[in-house]
């Protein structure tokens, strides 16, 4: 299973970004998705979590993105999207995506990491 993501770039603050991260291999379901970033010379942390249940999709968000970030996803193509409205520079991070998914019916629930995408933002 790979996670490839994309999208990152530099923009003003104010600006918005939209991140994708497409889950692609042997995928028999997916348990969550989720967007992490690192600023430079902190640690990385949580900023968004899509949940798959069986009555819909739950998103989580930490409270410094709330109300400016949106996560969403594509069931069918097994990716995850990260609209970032409202951008500041304290955004300014690499921003990694991971899944937690089964292989197959009988496998267990393993993560797994794409590589990170740069945003930058300016002020």
């Amino acid at each position: 299973v790979q996670l490839q993501a994309s999208g990152g770039g530099l923009v003003q603050a104010g600006g918005s970004l939209k991140l994708s991260c497409a889950a692609s291999g042997t995928i028999f379901s997916v348990a969550n998705m989720r967007w992490y970033r690192q600023p430079p010379g902190k640690e990385r942390e949580l900023v968004a979590k899509l949940t798959r249940w069986t009555t819909g999709d739950v998103s989580d968000y930490a409270d410094s993105v709330q109300g400016r970030f949106t996560i969403s996803g594509d069931s069918a193509e097994n990716t995850v999207y990260l609209q970032m409205n409202d951008l500041k520079p304290d955004d300014t991070a690499v921003y990694y995506c991971a899944a937690e998914l089964w292989t197959s019916e009988v496998s267990g629930r393993n993560d797994y990491w794409g590589q990170g995408t740069q945003v930058t933002v300016s002020s």
